[in-house]
């Protein structure tokens, strides 16, 4: 049997409804010769009648009106499918998938999320915890919209990645250690260590920036969140060299936060498959662009 076409059976469950076929082509904005094959095709393709054309009004057969309930339900769905993609098109609904670190989540995201969930709550951005190659992975293979990604990366075909951040790297000590006039790598590395580990983008920044002084110090403790981190320098376990971005919360009384020397910077991009973006995700990326630095 060959398939059976939507606006035939959109024009069978009108019939139905109105129990006429002039009715039915005006409600449809359609010729009465129109209306006429629609049933006409529908009854040769079925091989059953399906319409009784009364005297004073046409009515549904036994098999009509079990294939006109069946219709109404199709047609119910296919238009709440349509209205749905007529939403996601305009940019009204949708989805996005965004990776980010931990680093990121902790204070940068939250701020785009916000924006989002103010200005297009018809959105729903599913967030994941990725390291950046991890995301750029996933954005290739078409389970990622936008990554937040450690910078430089190399070109990846498909991708497009442009800068978004350049946030100072800082040293975060115990409040009760003296600090000299200037926090460098040589200082630090004579002090117990509390440091990313080391499969992140900024431990290995921060081994380069020890390196460049001729210090290769050993960490007490590697970690990969950057509050847990916090707290152990709250108690007094380490130092730390983590981002600072500009206006952050502030962090716990028993923390002091000092500049570098010579300074060092963690770039951040942001990664999204090359092309023109669907209106869900240019909406994430116009919030992220937002609080890009000036």
């Amino acid at each position: 049997m060959r398939e059976l076409k939507l606006d035939q059976l959109r024009t069978l469950v009108t019939i139905a409804e109105l129990g006429s076929f002039a009715a039915a082509a005006r409600a449809l904005h359609l010729a009465a010769p129109t209306v006429s094959l629609h049933v006409a095709e529908l009854e040769s393709r079925l091989g059953a009648p399906l319409l009784l054309r009364q005297r004073q009004r046409v009515v549904a057969t036994g098999i009509g009106e079990g294939l006109v309930e069946r219709a109404r339900r199709l047609l119910v769905d296919v238009d709440a499918a349509l209205d749905e993609v007529a939403h996601q098109v305009e940019g009204r609904a949708g989805r996005v998938r965004l990776g980010a670190s931990t680093g990121a989540l902790a204070w940068l995201l939250p701020q785009a999320l916000e924006t989002m969930g103010r200005d297009h709550p018809g959105i729903d951005v599913q967030v994941a915890v990725l390291t950046s190659q991890e995301a750029l992975s996933r954005l290739q293979g078409g389970t990622l919209d936008i990554g937040l990604v450690a910078l430089p990366q190399a070109a990846v075909p498909g991708l497009q990645i442009v800068p978004w951040r350049r946030d100072p790297v800082m040293a975060f000590v115990p409040r009760t250690w003296t600090l000299p006039r200037a926090i460098t790598p040589i200082w630090l590395a004579a002090r117990p260590l509390i440091l990313n580990d080391a499969t992140t983008r900024l431990h290995r920044m921060t081994m380069d920036w020890f390196a460049a002084a001729g210090e290769q110090p050993q960490a007490r403790i590697e970690l990969n969140y950057n509050d847990a981190i916090k707290s152990l320098v709250a108690a007094g376990y380490g130092a730390a060299l983590l981002p600072r971005e500009e206006g952050a919360a502030a962090v716990d009384e028993r923390i002091a936060i000092a500049p570098l020397t010579p300074r060092l910077w963690r770039p951040l991009g942001l990664a999204h498959r090359a092309g023109r973006p669907e209106p869900a995700t240019r909406h994430m990326l116009d919030a992220l662009a937002a609080i890009r630095q000036r």
